[in-house]
């Protein structure tokens, strides 16, 4: 169901049906952890491509976000997730309405959804098998420059984090940076169980136990175009529940699972971050518009269909063009976000 205001068009564009392995088996490794794929039966299922795409604003800002593509949420629990979703909005269009900058208005949203247990980024992150939060982000602007953190395990807000890395180091990528690191740029330093709510505890112990799949879904990120014409994005996740510790998913990688190139597009993903990883699908998006001349909405559908769809992978990503213009895409059963042109925002959830 698309509730859509005037000027916003949904379409699902087509249908493919993928493999997803439905087995899970607990991988035991001396002083890690994690879960593997076992060669159990395999799920055949059908999966719709949704898009949602808005027009270009006539050279004022845009600004859309995401909190992570996965399974539907139960219409009791769905207004929480909305709450967190406007009020990161309105945190970044704040920024954009005031004549800011594109980086600034999505570090400003991500880091609302940082703060928000609700989401899989920052406090209320998905945990390690061992039970521990490690969180990767990154951010980058539409004139080339980019930053990223894998594994951060003190920074409150590793968006800012990868801001940091960005704009005070020759560095792009930093892996578990340690206490020292954060406070030489004045980042806000909390101890490691911050991270860590009960439901995450809860959700890790299902997985574990058995009783629940590892979700390969749950990312936030945002994209924005300001007056100046400049774009940015920014994605920020706390992984896969019970990953093994250590690993890296497509959050931080630039061109997987971010990118940003003014006149082109900047994009923020969510999904099995593997697959984007492989299918480097951020910058084949880009790709697609800067070199093949494919509209926003074309470009997405294609990558979707070539380096997910082929993969048996399911997620989503948002993304606003060079004009402005707005594309919400998934192909999970679901994902929540929030995109517009002005103050108020249309929702997905």
């Amino acid at each position: 169901m698309c509730n859509i205001n005037p000027h916003k068009v949904c379409n699902i564009w087509y249908i493919f049906e993928s493999n997803t392995q439905c087995g899970y088996e607990r991988q035991q490794r001396p002083g890690r952890g994690g879960l593997r794929l076992s060669s159990g039966p395999h799920d055949r299922k059908t999966i719709a491509m949704e898009i949602f795409e808005a027009a270009p604003p006539g050279g004022g800002p845009s600004l859309a976000l995401h909190g992570g593509a996965g399974g539907r949420v139960e219409e009791l629990t769905v207004a929480p997730y909305a709450e967190g979703l406007l009020a990161a909005y309105r945190a970044g269009w704040q920024v954009l309405a005031s004549g800011g900058h594109a980086l600034d208005a999505v570090c400003a949203s991500v880091e609302v959804l940082e703060n928000d247990p609700q989401f899989n980024a920052g406090r209320g992150a998905a945990l390690t098998a061992t039970g521990c939060a490690e969180l990767d982000a990154s951010v980058m602007t539409g004139a080339g420059l980019a930053g990223a953190v894998a594994a951060s395990k003190y920074a409150r807000n590793p968006v800012r984090l990868a801001r940091a890395v960005m704009e005070h180091t020759e560095h792009v990528l930093i892996v578990d940076p340690d206490v020292e690191f954060l406070e030489r740029y004045g980042l806000e330093v909390v101890e490691r169980g911050y991270f860590i709510t009960e439901a995450r505890q809860q959700q890790l112990d299902r997985v574990i136990d058995g009783r629940a799949v590892a979700a390969r879904h749950g990312t936030v990120g945002a994209v924005a175009r300001d007056d100046a014409g400049r774009v940015a994005a920014a994605t920020s996740t706390g992984g896969m529940a019970g990953q093994a510790d250590g690993r890296v998913g497509d959050s931080p990688i630039v061109g997987a699972g971010v990118y940003a190139r003014d006149n082109v597009a900047a994009i923020s993903c969510t999904g099995h971050g593997e697959a984007f990883m492989r299918g480097v699908v951020a910058y084949d998006v880009a790709a697609r518009i800067r070199y093949a001349g494919a509209g926003l909405a074309e470009a997405v559908r294609e990558t979707f269909e070539q380096e997910l769809a082929q993969r048996g992978s399911t997620g989503g990503l948002v993304a606003v063009g060079g004009d402005g213009r707005i594309v919400v895409a998934h192909n999970s059963p679901a994902m929540f976000s929030a995109r517009g042109t002005g103050p108020e925002p249309a929702l997905t959830t």
